[in-house]
């Protein structure tokens, strides 16, 4: 055999960071009745024999595949399948991969809209976008895609079928969806377009409230949240009764912003912890002082789609009572990934530490818990005959000549407006909200 084999697996081991140094061959120290220590010779033995292993199958797939493949796609490959079994969020970035992640990051790109997952060998859409191509078309979070352009998922890496979604502005691709709750298949057609994010939009819910919605988090998102609260207690002014903060299918983004986020509705206390594989990996964020909100009362609303970094703002408000969590459970993407850039190379991604709340809870596969859950539902109205003393024979009037029946034109004034629909969990945060102020109102007013 050719020594290909070799040169290959030891410069793999540099790439890994790995020593390849002549160990040190002093014995550890024994004592009667104890299991001998492994020594640092067998480590670098074993690694030795795996990085060997690793050679001899490389040269056996580039000389007998029955493709044949470049030394980059196997490397590459290669590296790729080591990272993606650890955890569904670790992976290598190829040059062009790298470089569409700060694309991103920066709150424009091209694509569909979705923030996807692996699960069970297909692709989880863990939040659509709001107003991009995915969310117009109905993909929804919770949506199992298992096909591609007439292509079975099952199989793919998640690297491979988001290249496969992937495309030239302006082109068409058929995805098949699988929903929960529904017995066939949804066959589904999005034509991809640039993608820009507004990360933050807000408005006055009932004369008084300030809605704040943040779609993710990328680098311009606490800036847009302070000037969006700002705005609206400048217009309400003493009006302002509190604020809806939606964090609804928002997939999550830079850490640094959910940080700042939180850090800009509360005065006082721990944020997260990120903790790694040792304690010194350690990291704990606190808040500075002041609350831009000013103490008004919060309702933060979050589902399954909310993930990591709005887990990470809904779980800081609601462990230190700043904020009402209602909705339903969130997705539970609490774990830090950690992009290590390779010079020439790309970069990979790669899981190194876990979330913790202020309380010290995991976020991980378990999720935020709303204290008020309500799930979604429809509102219809009901078309009920109401009856009133007016419709008594010989009821009195009222006294005046010019006052007609209120509900006179009632079918009429129905018949003409369009039904919209309503955002029932937003609806309840709203009144939630009005029976705070009015009970704090009647508490002032006795004091």
């Amino acid at each position: 055999m050719t020594t290909r084999p070799i040169l290959l697996f030891v410069s793999f081991a540099a790439c890994l960071g790995l020593s390849i140094a002549q160990p040190s061959f002093a014995q550890e120290p024994r004592t009667a009745g104890t299991q001998p220590v492994q020594s640092d010779e067998s480590d670098f033995e074993d690694t030795y024999k795996q990085l060997n292993l690793f050679g001899d199958v490389f040269e056996r797939v580039r000389a007998q595949y029955v493709d044949e493949m470049t030394d980059k796609e196997l490397i590459e490959t290669a590296i790729n399948g080591m990272l993606t079994s650890l955890d569904p969020h670790s992976a290598y970035l190829n040059e062009e991969s790298f470089s569409d992640m700060q694309v991103r990051t920066r709150g424009e790109f091209g694509g569909l809209g979705i923030e996807v997952t692996m699960e069970n060998g297909l692709v989880k859409v863990v939040s659509p976008i709001d107003d991009t191509p995915a969310y117009e078309a109905g993909i929804q979070a919770g949506d199992y895609i298992v096909e591609i352009d007439g292509e079975a998922v099952m199989g793919l890496t998640l690297s491979d079928a988001v290249e496969k979604m992937r495309g030239k502005v302006g082109t068409d691709i058929d995805l098949v969806v699988r929903r929960e709750g529904l017995a066939d298949p949804i066959d589904i057609t999005i034509t991809r377009d640039v993608i820009r994010i507004r990360s933050v939009r807000h408005h006055i819910e009932k004369d008084s409230i300030g809605y704040v919605r943040i779609t993710t988090f990328n680098q311009n998102t606490d800036e847009a949240v302070k000037a969006a609260v700002d705005e609206m207690k400048k217009e309400l002014g003493n009006k302002l009764t509190g604020f809806v903060l939606d964090l609804r299918n928002n997939p999550g983004g830079l850490l640094d912003q959910a940080i700042a986020v939180s850090d800009a509705f509360l005065d006082k206390g721990e944020i997260v912890s990120t903790r790694g594989r040792s304690e010194d990996d350690t990291k704990r964020d606190n808040a500075s002082s002041g609350d831009i909100a000013d103490g008004l009362p919060i309702v933060v609303l979050i589902n399954g789609g909310s993930a990591s970094a709005s887990e990470i703002v809904a779980g800081a408000l609601q462990d230190h009572k700043r904020g009402i969590i209602l909705g339903t459970q969130s997705f539970g993407k609490g774990s830090v990934q950690t992009v290590i850039p390779l010079p020439g190379h790309g970069a990979m991604r790669l899981t190194t530490a876990r979330y913790y709340t202020p309380s010290g809870r995991s976020i991980q596969a378990k999720g935020i818990e709303p204290d008020i859950i309500v799930e979604p539902a429809k509102i219809e109205t009901l078309a009920v005959r109401r009856f009133s003393e007016s419709d008594l024979r010989g009821a009195l009037d009222s006294g005046k000549e010019d006052d007609k029946p209120a509900n006179d034109n009632a079918e009429e004034a129905e018949g003409d407006e369009e039904e919209k629909p309503v955002d029932y969990q937003l609806l309840r945060a709203i009144d939630l909200l009005s029976g705070l102020s009015l009970y704090k109102g009647s508490a002032m007013q006795e004091e």
